[in-house]
């Protein structure tokens, strides 16, 4: 079985280059990314949310967000596009 995590994150920096963020966000497992600052992401069912951030954390700036959040019940609902419902179910 698997976890879903849902990654979301600000950047506070102007210009700040998130490319860096999205290769680690993707090296964590499959993954999707609906909207601009999220993502969820499919990762082994022994992984917490620390070590996604733990995962995350060299990133990001001081003064930067991030949250992260586990939704593998996938108790959810809002209007995102079809591919990202099915992956989610």
């Amino acid at each position: 079985m698997s976890k879903i995590f849902l990654i979301t994150y600000d950047l506070k920096e102007p210009g700040q280059d998130y490319s860096e963020l999205y290769e680690a966000i993707k090296g964590l497992g499959d993954w999707q990314h609906p909207l601009e600052s999220m993502w969820m992401v499919k990762v082994n069912d022994f992984v917490v949310a620390q070590n996604v951030y733990d995962s995350l954390r060299p990133q990001i700036d001081e003064n930067d967000l991030l949250f992260i959040v586990d939704i593998t019940d996938r108790n959810c609902q809002g209007w995102l596009s079809k591919t990202v419902w099915t992956w989610l179910n």
